[in-house]
């Protein structure tokens, strides 16, 4: 089938909560009374192999959390971790929900996050049902803003880069998804999103 158009779409600050950002790194610090710097600087050296699939959640924790003992068990921080995954109010996965209905589009997720997390969230806020491919950092062993993530998805999908467009919160991931080829819209609101697409011809009519 040919479609109109692809859309490539980030999941965390566009239509879901960020997975495990530095806000949600804080609640559990102060929740689980960790040592603050302790964790944040095991994070940061883990988080690269930990998005890209080569550390599981359980090996993640290990190295970040338990490698000393816990007054807590593993299953609570992942129940807290999973819990951090909230819909955003402000109704963008919706309106993805409403263009892939019209049948005229491709809609896929191209984002960064953890295999354990990213597979939660598409279950829970049946991401199936709107996105035919999950073009997620843990699955390709790379991740945004790299340019050979966007040229690996773009090769997969043989969708011609005119009819490519990527939305994104984050500015750097746009600028380079457009100098890889794509069409890029940085998001904003849903209001905003909804126009920069009607302006392409993309809409839900």
């Amino acid at each position: 089938m040919k479609f109109a158009a692809t859309l490539f779409f980030d999941v965390g600050g566009v239509l879901l909560t960020n997975g495990w950002d530095t806000e949600a790194r804080e609640a559990a610090i102060a929740q689980f009374g960790l040592n603050g710097l302790d964790f944040h600087t095991r994070h940061a050296m883990l988080r690269s192999a930990f998005e890209t699939g080569r550390l599981s959640l359980d090996q993640y924790l290990q190295k970040a959390v338990f490698f000393r003992p816990q007054t807590f068990k593993p299953d609570e921080f992942k129940a807290f971790m999973f819990e951090q995954s909230q819909l955003l109010p402000e109704g963008a996965l919706e309106l993805a929900r409403a263009l892939a209905s019209t049948g005229r589009y491709r809609l896929c997720t191209l984002n960064n996050e953890s295999r354990e997390l990213n597979e939660y969230r598409i279950q829970r806020f049946a991401l199936h049902d709107v996105f035919v491919d999950f073009f997620t950092s843990c699955y390709l062993g790379m991740e945004k803003p790299d340019e050979d993530i966007y040229r690996a998805v773009q090769g997969i999908t043989r969708c011609p880069t005119e009819r490519a467009i990527f939305i994104d919160d984050r500015s750097v991931n746009v600028e380079t998804a457009i100098a890889s080829g794509y069409c890029g819209i940085q998001f904003h609101n849903v209001d905003q999103l909804r126009k920069e697409l009607s302006d392409r011809g993309i809409t839900t009519n």
